[in-house]
C-alpha cells in the first residue's frame, strides 16, 4: 500500500510541476513608437535651447 501511495504521489508531483508551465509572452515593443518618443524628445530639447538662447540674447540687446 505504501508503494501505492508514493507512486501516486510522484505521479501528483509531475502533474502539478507541468501545470501552468506556460510563460506569458512578452509584450512586443513597436519601434516607431520609440521613434516618435524620440522625436518629441529632441523637439522639446531644441525649443527649450531656443528659449534660453532668445532670453540671453534679449538681455545682452537690452544692455
Amino acid at each position: 500500500m505504501k508503494k501505492v501511495l508514493f507512486a501516486l504521489a510522484i505521479a501528483g508531483m509531475f502533474g502539478f510541476a507541468a501545470c501552468k508551465n506556460n510563460k506569458a509572452e512578452e509584450p512586443v515593443v513597436e519601434e516607431p513608437a520609440m521613434e516618435a518618443v524620440e522625436e518629441a524628445t529632441d523637439e522639446t530639447v531644441e525649443n527649450a535651447i531656443e528659449e534660453i538662447v532668445d532670453s540671453v540674447v534679449a538681455e545682452v540687446v537690452a544692455e
